[in-house]
């Protein structure tokens, strides 16, 4: 249950219920009733629900919005439901404020509720697709992955827990201009152990992990491959190095608490014959042309900047091609209702031509969405590091989660929202501060655990949830706490539509802030036990809320810290 729409339903069915007597009565003209908003008041001084109403109505009944306010907060039934009070404010706003039953019952939905609170069924019975991450398999993830890794993590599970039928996958490039450009960097690493004379080409791979590829193969198969065909020889590198680069970034993932239900190989879309089909599709949706000898989509119909090549003049597809058919695999073939992609900064001009291709093939592109994610950018001792993954020395996944704790790492990179750039502070991410947002919000629940084990120790423990005794929760502190963990439902749901997971994050942190404000203001162990035993109701209710939260981000949960 939403404690909030159960409110709001409420407001809406008393005000209703008031206008349609005020008419009956005479009162106000037998008009339509127009339609009317109501929310939740930035200021709580203005209420806990507010509702305009009196404005929208003030045309149709022809008087003033005043007026009608105070006409409908007379005939407003209080007392013995979620409400207690309504007042007329400004120039009619109806502003109405919570009943200690509101209040209770907003606690027991969550301690009833224990794990399954804040889920909701908004997105029940449609499919997603969330792919991220992708890195090519040529070389270790660097920090952008790690970025994209926790957002897209976590957008799946924020999205699960409002009801949507989630799958997680990782699309592996193992074919296309990258691997052929790895085959030569293995290559020629391989050529240099037996040859002085060999330079690394140009636009090589030149990280150690090529070096240390080359070493290996040569260790088992020696010199048996230096008098070979160049296109044997790579082939075989590639056959020898690449799985163990999948494999490691399944590895590097798992321990940064990620798993995909699909690892999905561009090879499969080669060797399915998905690729030429999806080329024959294009040309027969009329959308293609010739020119200088290559094969041209019209993406520039579907407002694209400019037209795109789909088979280059040598007869070989560019790699926009498999990616069209991958996208149409995920909508169609398998018929999501929505595929999500987590991209770089660098791919804005991906996502139209995208559409473009989606929309050509009649399919709605409406259903495929891309979250762009801005870079960041690492501190330590106050000072950027320099990235560079051509050069070898880009901070990767795994040696980040070897300075960072992995809660750090998740929680820190869903501290802003995807398109948002930010610094990530590897001294603050290790440090035990309030300063840490993670600490902060684990310190949070430990606090709990530990007020709960005090009070058994000396013999008191939680009774059966009393919703009488936790109407007693009067104080502004209190209350405000209490609001505030009702909002979590919506929250997921806001965040799941919005894609951006950080939502949850900064409602975590803001309810960890509430928290530590009630404890320093109302003592938990008080001489009236009924009293006391709301206040361990409401840090039972802020327990799970936290737990609920970190569980769902995959962050641990301390009890002791």
């Amino acid at each position: 249950m939403n404690m909030i729409n159960e409110a709001k339903a409420q407001v809406k069915e008393m005000v209703l219920r008031a206008l349609r007597e005020l008419i009956s009565e005479g009162a106000l003209a037998d008009e339509p009733i127009p339609e009317f908003n109501i929310e939740i008041p930035a200021d709580s001084k203005n209420g806990d629900m507010s509702s305009n109403v009196a404005m929208v109505c003030a045309r149709a009944f022809k008087k003033s919005p005043r007026d009608i306010a105070d006409m409908i907060s007379k005939k407003a039934y209080l007392g013995s439901g979620y409400f207690e009070k309504c007042e007329t404010a400004g120039p009619g706003f109806l502003n109405f404020f919570f009943s200690p039953i509101w209040f209770s019952k907003a606690v027991g939905e969550i301690i009833s509720s224990k794990e399954h609170y804040g889920e909701t069924d908004t997105g029940k019975g449609k499919k997603v697709l969330v792919e991220f991450v992708s890195a090519n398999p040529t070389g270790p993830m660097h920090i952008g992955n790690a970025r994209g890794g926790a957002i897209g993590d976590c957008l799946a599970s924020v999205m699960q827990k409002a009801g949507y039928d989630v799958m997680r996958e990782f699309y592996v490039n193992d074919a296309g201009n990258q691997i052929e450009k790895f085959k030569t960097s293995l290559e020629a690493r391989y050529l240099q152990l037996y040859k002085d004379d060999i330079e690394m080409p140009e636009d090589a791979y030149m990280g150690e992990d090529i070096t240390e590829h080359a070493k290996a193969f040569s260790q088992k198969y020696g010199d048996s491959y230096i008098n070979r065909s160049a296109e044997e020889r790579r082939q075989a590198l590639c056959d020898f190095a690449l799985p163990k680069n999948i494999k490691t970034l399944e590895e590097d993932l798992s321990k940064y608490r990620i798993t995909y239900d699909r690892w999905f190989k561009e090879s499969e879309l080669h060797e399915s014959g998905a690729v030429t089909e999806i080329i024959q599709k294009l040309k027969a949706s009329g959308y293609t042309y010739d020119k200088d000898g290559a094969l041209w989509f019209m993406s520039s119909k579907f407002g694209d900047e400019k037209d795109r090549v789909l088979v280059r003049d040598n007869g070989v597809p560019t790699y926009f091609v498999p990616d069209i058919a991958y996208h149409y695999n995920k909508l169609v073939t398998r018929g999501f209702d929505k595929a999500i992609d987590i991209l770089g900064a660098d791919h804005h001009g991906y996502i139209p031509r995208m559409k473009a291709a989606m929309s050509a093939l009649g399919v709605d592109a409406e259903k495929l969405d891309m979250v762009i994610m801005q870079m960041v950018n690492l501190v330590k001792d106050g000072e950027r590091y320099k990235l560079s993954k051509r050069s070898g020395k880009a901070i990767t996944l795994s040696t980040l989660l070897d300075e960072i704790p992995i809660d750090a790492a998740r929680f820190f990179f869903n501290l802003r929202e995807p398109n948002s750039h930010f610094d990530f502070d590897l001294d603050l991410a290790v440090s035990e501060t309030s300063q840490n947002p993670v600490y902060y919000v684990q310190y949070a629940h430990a606090r709990i655990c530990s007020i709960i084990k005090n009070l058994e120790d000396e013999n008191i423990s939680f009774s059966e949830y009393d919703e009488e005794a936790v109407k007693l929760l009067c104080q502004p502190e209190e209350k405000e706490l209490i609001k505030f963990l009702a909002k979590l439902p919506d929250c997921i749901d806001e965040s799941a539509r919005d894609y951006d997971p950080a939502g949850v994050t900064r409602y975590v942190v803001e309810a960890a802030t509430l928290y530590h404000k009630f404890y320093s203001a109302c003592r938990v162990k008080c001489d009236d036990a009924r009293l006391m035993q709301a206040r361990i109701s409401l840090c039972l209710a802020v327990k799970q809320v936290i737990k609920n939260i970190l569980d769902m981000l995959k962050i641990t949960c301390p009890e002791h810290m």
